[in-house]
């Protein structure tokens, strides 16, 4: 294989069109390593996550015979309490899960090329990997591991948290009967009690005038949950999350959903739809229908949707809310991976 770095944006838009059709045949296909996705997340390095001066583009490719057979979408960074490393970009706290792209058959051999010319690269000053949000059951885990064995650089990774998702079944009755009789009876209490109380309506953004200023109203919504209001201090925080809602509506991957209760904004749910899943990114609801459990209602229906869509998954994402398990959800995790020169 031969590797070569690209520093600068120039060199990665122009590897848009290659990127996408090897993410296409990628061993793992995540919305986060999509091009599009990941672009947008550079324009303001994760809302604020990262400071323009610390931080530089570092992405790492592989060809054979002129083939583009493996990416490695990393960045050099530091902060406080992050010292200075390769990292994956979208790192670390908007963007869920990450990984390489390569084709399957080439990993190994890939990720031990990667740990060679890491090495041997004088423009990168950092010699170790500091890998967030991959998934435990990526082949990447194993696959690295050995690659590090073979190269002399030190390994080790942990749990990180959790990553729930909710196995769907053929039909929302098939999927009701899952879950404990008491939680069961609960959202189909919810359920009642929403349609008696209010006028509901649910529906989708599907177009694109429309799309900022239903992401407004997302976002000011956003505002009533305390647990949110820190994340969104920073106003280049609202601004990826209009550039992330672009980046999936241009990858028609986007499924921005409202429930309405008597035509005002009751809940909203901020996800994509890919890989035959439904992948639930944020959600926002409005006080002043919490004794009608808006936020519950949503979900509700928008797994009722996706059974009937013929999706079989729900990925929550990260995090323990309770909530996700009272619908069923089963824990995964994602990992923090370490690789260094010993």
């Amino acid at each position: 294989m031969d590797f070569s770095l690209i520093q600068d944006t120039t060199g990665w838009d122009a590897l848009a069109s290659e990127w996408n059709e090897l993410y296409d045949k990628s061993y793992v296909k995540v919305p986060f390593l999509r091009w599009g996705y990941l672009r947008s997340w550079w324009q303001t390095l994760g809302g604020g996550e990262w400071k323009p001066d610390q931080t530089h583009l570092a992405i790492i490719t592989a060809r054979e015979a002129g083939q583009l057979v493996g990416i490695a979408p990393l960045f050099i960074s530091t902060k406080e309490k992050f010292e200075p490393a390769l990292r994956f970009l979208g790192s670390v706290e908007v963007s869920d899960y990450l990984d390489f792209i390569t084709l399957p058959e080439r990993l190994e051999a890939f990720l031990v090329g990667l740990l060679d010319f890491v090495f041997t690269c004088q423009a990168l000053p950092a010699k170790a990997l500091d890998l967030y949000n991959l998934m435990e059951s990526s082949p990447t885990q194993s696959a690295l591991k050995g690659a590090c064995a073979q190269t002399g650089w030190s390994f080790s990774t942990a749990r990180l948290m959790p990553a729930p998702y909710i196995p769907l079944a053929e039909s929302f009755e098939a999927y009701l009967g899952t879950l404990d009789k008491k939680q069961r009876h609960e959202i189909r209490r919810k359920l009642r009690n929403a349609e008696a109380r209010h006028q509901t309506a649910r529906y989708t953004v599907n177009e694109k005038d429309a799309l900022t200023a239903e992401m407004d109203a997302f976002i000011a919504m956003m505002h009533n949950d305390h647990r949110k209001v820190e994340f969104l201090q920073n106003p280049a925080m609202s601004q990826y999350l209009h550039d992330f809602a672009k980046a999936a509506f241009e990858d028609k991957l986007l499924r921005l959903s409202f429930l309405t209760f008597d035509d005002h904004k009751a809940a909203a749910f901020l996800s994509l739809v890919t890989q035959q899943k439904l992948w639930v990114y944020n959600s926002a609801w409005e006080p002043a229908f919490a004794s009608s459990s808006p936020g519950w209602v949503l979900l509700a229906k928008e797994i009722e949707w996706a059974i009937a869509q013929g999706i079989r998954e729900v990925d929550m994402m990260r995090g323990d809310e309770d909530y996700k398990y009272k619908f069923g959800a089963i824990d995964r995790y994602i990992m923090h991976t370490r690789c260094a020169l010993q």
